[in-house]
């Protein structure tokens, strides 16, 4: 579609009323919960709203997805980080939610800084009619990329990866981190300029989100983890901008289960087992405490989707895997093997991913990069 008509991206955001997530990591499941939470409002009418539900963020996966629903007037668009500036560009969103920053697929990427300025261009270009942006607090490089929208709204998410953040996106220096307050709450500022963290709209704290109002929720989420209460912090920002009340959006995300496949059970033969993706440090420091059974499934791959580098193995704390039973796979799973020796955790190199799901009595869970991720998927028929 796109080789006959170039323009047809364009055409098919015209009309439409959109709100935008992106980051790397979690934009999956925050654009499910805001896509849930628009749908719970929605009612009968859900027919109204367009989602690239499957997570095909690219050019040609918003278009396809699009162009599935012609006829709906609201599109809650999952958004690569590098196709950012062009659909700020061609749709003119009513919304963009940014959410985090980390080294990913650096052989495409190569490094965040470049694309945290593009988003910022984008967001001068756009002035007065580019989008309200729901932007991480917490974050300095999505600090200074919003810095340029018309309006943001700001997300305080106890996020807790800070290595890929110590100098200012601004001017260079080394960022200053504060310990916490009585409230629990660190912050970050930069030791040479002014940007720095600024207060947040929202804000998240043990398990709970606080809205500008003050009124205190607790999201009852079915999907696990404490990054996922930040994700749906930004989602409900996001859903209140577009008009829906708190208490909607909050049981439509609480019916989100298992977004594109991620934190779905899934069986192999007699195996049963649980699936989560990690496609980076950040994603892997935030999976890694999840994964609860005594058997842990790695699987790592260098596809293109994957990212061809695997340096990144490194940075992973794999040692906090050491006595358990864990078993790596997938294409890259020896230099995943190297990585484990020397953490010192015993494990048994299965590259084939069903030989590696095979034979497990007790539940398993698979930590996945995306490509074995997406395969698991299939062969389990989630």
């Amino acid at each position: 579609m796109l080789r006959l008509d170039p323009a047809a991206l364009a055409k098919l955001l015209a009309g439409r009323r959109i709100a935008m997530v992106t980051g790397t990591n979690g934009k999956t499941t925050t654009t499910h919960f805001l896509a849930a939470a628009v749908r719970q409002a929605l009612g009968p009418d859900a027919d109204r709203l367009v989602h690239n539900a499957d997570g095909a963020n690219l050019h040609g996966g918003i278009a396809s997805a699009l162009s599935d629903r012609p006829h709906a007037d609201l599109a809650m668009i999952e958004t690569d980080e590098r196709v950012v500036a062009d659909v700020v560009r061609l749709g003119r969103p009513e919304v963009l939610v940014l959410l985090n920053f980390s080294r990913d697929q650096l052989d495409r990427h190569h490094e965040i800084t470049a694309l945290g300025r593009r988003w910022r261009t984008a967001l001068t270009e756009a002035g007065a009619s580019g989008p309200v942006v729901v932007a991480n607090a917490d974050e300095p490089l999505i600090v200074w990329a919003a810095q340029t929208a018309r309006q943001v709204v700001w997300v305080n998410t106890a996020g807790s990866w800070i290595q890929d953040a110590s100098l200012c996106p601004n001017c260079g220096a080394v960022l200053v981190r504060h310990q916490p307050d009585d409230t629990g709450r660190s912050s970050w500022a930069c030791s040479s300029c002014e940007l720095a963290q600024p207060p947040g709209d929202y804000t998240v704290l043990n398990g709970t989100i606080t809205d500008p109002d003050g009124r205190v929720w607790t999201p009852e989420l079915n999907v696990p983890g404490a990054f996922n209460v930040s994700n749906a912090a930004c989602a409900l920002a996001a859903a209140n901008l577009l008009g829906v009340p708190t208490d909607l959006a909050l049981a439509g995300m609480s019916a989100v289960t298992s977004p594109a496949g991620r934190f779905a059970t899934a069986t192999f033969g007699d195996t049963t087992a649980r699936l989560l993706l990690a496609k980076n440090p950040a994603g892997w420091a935030e999976a890694l405490p999840l994964a609860t059974t005594e058997t842990v499934v790695l699987a790592i791959d260098s596809a293109a989707a994957d990212g061809r580098d695997v340096s990144w193995l490194w940075d992973v704390d794999y040692e906090q895997l050491a006595g358990r039973s864990v078993v790596a796979t997938g294409p890259r799973a020896q230099d995943l093997a190297v990585r484990l020796l020397y953490a010192g955790v015993e494990h048994r190199c299965v590259p084939d991913l069903a030989a590696a799901l095979a034979g497990h009595p007790e539940p398993v869970d698979v930590i996945a990069t995306y490509t074995p991720f997406q395969r698991l998927r299939k062969m389990g028929g989630v």
